[in-house]
C-alpha cells in the first residue's frame, strides 16, 4: 500500500500549485491584408492570404437577390 498524506492538502497550496493550469485567450494578430484578427502563422480564414500570397481558396455566401 502506498504511503498516505497525515495532514488535509491546504486549499490555498493547491490553488498555487494549479495556477498555471487556467486557459489563456488566444494571441491574436492582423492580417496584413485584410486587417481582420487572425492567429499567428496561419493563413487568414476571411481573405485566405498567408505571408502576402494567396494560400487557401474563400469561398464567400451569395448575395439573396
Amino acid at each position: 500500500m502506498p504511503p498516505l498524506p497525515k495532514r488535509k492538502y491546504p486549499k490555498a497550496r493547491q490553488g498555487k500549485r494549479r495556477s498555471h493550469l487556467a486557459l489563456k485567450p488566444a494571441g491574436l494578430s492582423r492580417c496584413p491584408q485584410c486587417h481582420n484578427a487572425r492567429l499567428p502563422h496561419t493563413a487568414c480564414p476571411t481573405c485566405g492570404f498567408y505571408r502576402r500570397a494567396g494560400a487557401i481558396p474563400v469561398s464567400r455566401p451569395k448575395a439573396a437577390e
